[in-house]
């Protein structure tokens, strides 16, 4: 009893019908996102935009910053549960991505929360610290191109607030972390992240495995 349990299709299914509260606005929006190429792949699960939703309200957040808009299922489902006066700040490489979320974030009511940034992520959040300064965020979200995730850490330790939290998604990459075949220039970026958030002190750290792995680091004060 004490082993992680595997998961089916089966036991997936049986965890929505109990757990996943879905509504007609995100179930649209990821029915949109699955006719893209690849998109039902690229696209959160839903129970992990009701998963995010819930730590935003956690760690009572009222600045969010998401690395990795694309068609905004996650930037809505944070976006919500920010109390009155909230923000997302969401950052990707093409407007094309946002443009398809756009009217899904008008239709639930929140559009106005969120503020999205196009360009090279790197350049946007060194913006940012120049803009805002340093430990401006209550929460990250990173889910973004894989190879840049370490560079992409140590930005959201220098802009996130201490006790705040930092979300890393796909942080087991289908599993081929643990393959010593795999060595695609992705699979060594995301271990060479797991090796630095397990020796980083600044941090308190959990590895859930959950979707394609999500790690949550919550920085110390």
């Amino acid at each position: 009893m004490g082993e992680q349990i595997g998961t089916t299709d089966r036991l997936i299914d049986y965890v929505r019908r109990v757990s996943l509260r879905e509504d007609e606005i995100l179930r649209d929006l990821r029915a949109e996102t699955a006719r893209l190429p690849a998109g039902r792949h690229l696209q959160v699960t839903p129970e992990e935009g009701q998963f995010l939703g819930m730590l935003v309200g956690l760690v009572a957040a009222k600045r969010v910053l998401e690395i990795g808009t694309f068609t905004g299922y996650s930037t809505l489902s944070m976006a919500r549960a920010l109390p009155p006066g909230g923000r997302v700040v969401t950052c990707d490489v093409s407007a094309k991505w946002p443009a398809i979320a756009e009217p899904f974030w008008q239709r639930a009511g929140v559009a106005d929360r969120i503020e999205v940034r196009v360009g090279d992520a790197i350049e946007t959040l060194a913006g940012l610290r120049t803009e805002q300064g340093g430990g401006r965020f209550d929460l990250v979200f990173i889910d973004a191109d894989k190879v840049n995730y370490p560079w992409y850490y140590e930005e959201a330790m220098l802009l996130t607030r201490p006790d705040g939290l930092i979300v890393i998604d796909n942080t087991l990459f289908l599993g081929k972390v643990a393959d010593p075949d795999s060595n695609d220039e992705d699979t060594l970026a995301i271990r060479k992240l797991n090796s630095m958030l397990r020796d980083d002190d600044r941090v308190e750290l959990s590895l859930l495995v959950m979707a394609d792995g999500i790690t949550l680091a919550r920085k110390k004060r």
